[in-house]
């Protein structure tokens, strides 16, 4: 058995202390995005310290905090607050818990994150359902020996976001009248915004937004052949000629603005699974 997969049953000893349910439905909730948690009914919750091998969220409105219990009749594992490559871990440690919940039985995964605008039709507040993403991390979490029992060796990726998933989630913000773009995420390190001639650059390869998560996580889900569906809230405008300073107060400020929309669509996919 490898040192990984050792690693993982060491965490879920600890979790099957408090449960030993399944949980088909994992979510990721990003930068100023952890209001899903309060559709949940709530069984159990676990900080992230009380996990051996979990790393520690370090950065302002992620809890650090997994969360078990159900919305409507679906089982869901939550993880209230993700990790950031810019953050000094390494790509294995940031999808470590992707990992972990393909153990708890995950075969179906939200992420959520706030992201920057590059799109001119996009606004600031808009809401868009990640159709495909470009990894400008420098890295990748599947470089190093492969986990054959966790998944191959060269795993395909020619559609990253599950195709029934974005349909149903594009139904349900129908039938809210709630507004949402779909487009393509592109990841870098961070943690500094882009500079005008970035933003030009990344536009110019086919990205319609930029942020700094949610890549890895993908590529290790579908690597253990878990489905995905990736949410973006635009929390600020990335057009080179009419650039303004942003902080990070401001983005959190503007997804909690848009974040109630986020999660009514995540919400009702949840329960049509």
């Amino acid at each position: 058995m490898s040192e990984l997969v050792n690693k993982i049953k060491e965490t879920l000893a600890v979790i099957e202390k408090l449960t030993t349910d399944k949980y088909p439905v994992g979510i990721i909730l990003g930068t100023g995005l952890g209001g899903l948690v309060k559709e949940i009914k709530i069984v159990h919750e676990i900080d992230y310290a009380h996990l051996p091998h979990f790393p520690l969220s370090t950065v302002e409105s992620h809890v650090g905090r997994l969360i078990f219990g159900s919305i409507g009749n679906k089982k869901v594992v939550a993880m209230q607050g993700r990790f950031h490559y810019y953050e000094g871990y390494s790509m294995q440690q940031i999808t470590y818990p992707v990992r972990v919940m393909k153990f708890l039985g995950v075969d179906t995964l939200l992420v959520s994150n706030a992201c920057g605008g590059m799109n001119p039709l996009f606004r600031k507040g808009d809401i868009m359902i990640m159709v495909d993403h470009i990894n400008l991390l420098g890295d990748n979490p599947l470089i190093g020996k492969n986990e054959d029992e966790l998944g191959p060796r060269f795993p395909d990726m020619s559609e990253p976001y599950d195709k029934n998933l974005i349909d149903l989630a594009e139904d349900v913000a129908l039938e809210n009248k709630i507004k949402v773009q779909k487009g393509v995420y592109v990841a870098v390190p961070g943690p500094n915004l882009e500079t005008k001639a970035e933003y030009r650059f990344l536009r110019t390869i086919g990205a319609d937004v930029v942020g700094m998560s949610t890549v890895p996580e993908n590529i290790v889900a579908n690597h253990m052949g878990i489905k995905v569906l990736g949410f973006s809230i635009i929390t600020d405008e990335c057009f080179p000629e009419s650039l303004k300073p942003v902080n990070v107060t401001e983005i959190i400020e503007t997804a909690a603005r848009a974040e109630p929309k986020m999660t009514l669509i995540m919400k009702e996919v949840i329960k049509r699974l």
